[in-house]
């Protein structure tokens, strides 16, 4: 995706570039800018394009509603949804680097503008500079410096163009310094509030070229004074018996606005059916404290219907009216009530957990906005699934796992899914207690329905000493596991996956293989290449297909 897209822009960039080179319209504006004003305009109208994108991937209520109707399309149609904001970050990528472009140019262009104001040798570019600012009406000049002892700086930060241009670019700097994976982690009130800004970008943007400091022939001009037949005899411009006579400019009309309307609206109405689902009531029927410092929230809204793997965002006013947070959801549809967990991992969570520890006040106000989808949603298309969960990245899976528990309950004879592999990475032992109870129950009900090769689940953890080792090593006869209460043995480490897709890769050599991954990017790319590696050449037999939570 990322080579289609760079590629696509270039392509944009190039054919603009040419465009503007060519166009008699701004022939005498290149005699001052040279091939820096086709720059300027080129990653101008870039900018644009993908300033019109920018929004789309983050219109959750569009992406859910689109994935909606697209569920009888392709597999691959589908999965492209699910990278969102990874399109919404390559965007943002070539916003970047299109402004850094458009900045670079505009610097030579300005330069260019100054000198030809200073020139006195009477060469076509200090003529053309020279035309006079008083004849507004008649739009003739073409040099935005009015006066050889006017700065660049002045003429920046009085105009339109160059204020608007200061105001954007600072909004970009901060939103994409904030928006780095250290920042978004640690401080993602930080990251939350930053990326705010773009409200100035956007508003910048719709009138960034109200100013018109790029100009170019008038259509009028160019028929009587045409710069093929005029341009080399402009020092006759002002004799009466010339044909030629002096140009005139107009700036060039402001686009911006056009590019970005429909988006902007469509966002609106976004923010405005969110705010909405916002302001309904939410009734919490159960708090729960578990070990490693995870709340559990049972909730329910009246009208809300989800879908396994689906997420919300929450908002506590008392901690902050502005901030929403995304959490899986943890239930499954079946049940009558949706629930979340939620570890502490910034200041957000960690107030919010505090505030639901005080036993002898109220119950601080909850806001839920949501369900959007994810691509978890898929995992019952398929006939074999892998789910893979990190930590507290389980809570999708929990959902699965749920709402599989009641289809054998109800006898569903409509699922797909035949075999399920569930392999959840842990650093502390206190993390398998979350859905300790979830896991027993499917195993008991697995051995009474005679379905115990339908789940196979393994357990890893990655923060260990000797001390627990032994301990599970001198009570490895036992029926249960030691640390867990759970008839699957805990795995001390982390999972050889070349092994585990070798030997899912044979037992099912003719199925289509989902693998879904709730935890970090370095995981992501070993089992991406795996899920590459290990499916076959022919399509008739053993594919695998990846698919991550992104949030």
């Amino acid at each position: 995706m990322d080579a289609v897209w760079f590629g696509l822009n270039v392509f944009l960039f190039v054919d603009a570039f040419l465009k503007y080179e060519k166009a008699d319209k701004y022939y005498y504006t290149r005699k001052i800018l040279g091939s820096t004003l086709a720059c300027a305009r080129a990653s101008a109208l870039c900018l644009n394009f993908n300033s019109m994108l920018i929004l789309l991937p983050v219109c959750r209520n569009l992406l859910s509603f689109l994935r909606g109707t697209c569920s009888f399309c392709s597999r691959t149609l589908r999965k492209q949804l699910d990278h969102n904001l990874t399109f919404h970050k390559l965007v943002a990528y070539m916003i970047c680097l299109h402004t850094a472009i458009h900045i670079i140019a505009h610097l030579f262009n300005f330069d260019c503008y100054s000198r030809s104001r200073q020139a006195t040798d009477g060469s076509l570019a200090s003529i053309l500079s020279g035309l006079s600012h008083d004849e507004k009406k008649g739009g003739s000049w073409l040099n935005p410096i009015q006066s050889p002892n006017m700065t660049v700086k002045y003429v920046t930060f009085t105009s339109i163009a160059g204020l608007t241009g200061v105001i954007m670019t600072i909004a970009l700097i901060l939103m994409v310094t904030s928006a780095t994976e250290f920042i978004r982690r640690s401080y993602f009130e930080v990251f939350w509030y930053t990326h705010h800004l773009f409200i100035f970008y956007i508003l910048g943007l719709g009138i960034h070229g109200i100013g018109g400091i790029v100009r170019g022939q008038t259509e009028k001009s160019m028929k009587e004074s045409h710069p093929c037949k005029c341009a080399e005899s402009f020092e006759m411009w002002d004799d009466r018996d010339s044909h030629c006579k002096r140009p005139e400019f107009e700036g060039h009309p402001p686009e911006s606005w056009k590019w970005i309307l429909a988006p902007v609206i469509l966002y609106i109405c976004e923010r405005i059916l969110r705010f909405y689902r916002s302001q309904q009531k939410v009734v919490i029927t159960k708090v729960v404290m578990h070990p490693s410092k995870v709340l559990e929230l049972q909730m329910n809204k009246r009208g809300f219907s989800m879908e396994v793997g689906q997420y919300i965002f929450v908002n506590c006013p008392s901690i902050s009216l502005l901030e929403w947070h995304p959490f899986t959801l943890t239930s499954a549809p079946e049940e009558d009530f949706f629930s979340i967990h939620i570890r502490a991992a910034g200041d957000w969570t960690e107030n919010l957990i505090r505030a639901f520890e005080q036993q002898y006040s109220t119950i601080p106000r909850i806001e839920v906005d949501g369900p959007f989808g994810t691509a978890s949603e898929d995992v019952f298309q398929y006939e074999v699934a892998v789910l893979v969960g990190a930590g507290i990245g389980v809570t999708p899976f929990a959902s699965i796992l749920k709402s599989i528990w009641y289809k054998f309950q109800c006898a569903d004879h409509n699922l797909k899914t035949k075999k399920i592999y569930f392999y959840w990475i842990c650093r502390e032992t206190g993390a398998f207690s979350w859905f300790n109870d979830l896991l027993t129950s499917l195993e008991q009900e697995m051995e009474e329905l005679g379905k115990v090769g339908f789940l196979n689940y393994r357990l890893f953890l990655t923060g260990w000493d000797s001390n627990i080792v032994g301990h599970a090593a001198l009570n490895f006869d036992k029926a249960t596991d030691i640390l867990t209460g759970l008839k699957q043995k805990t795995s001390f480490g982390r999972p050889m996956w070349d092994n585990e897709f070798s030997k899912i890769a044979t037992s099912h050599p003719k199925s289509v293989v989902g693998v879904f991954l709730c935890g970090p990017q370095i995981l992501a790319k070993s089992l991406r290449k795996c899920c590459h590696r290990y499916s076959s050449l022919d399509p008739r037999k053993v594919q695998f297909y990846f698919n991550k939570e992104n949030f």
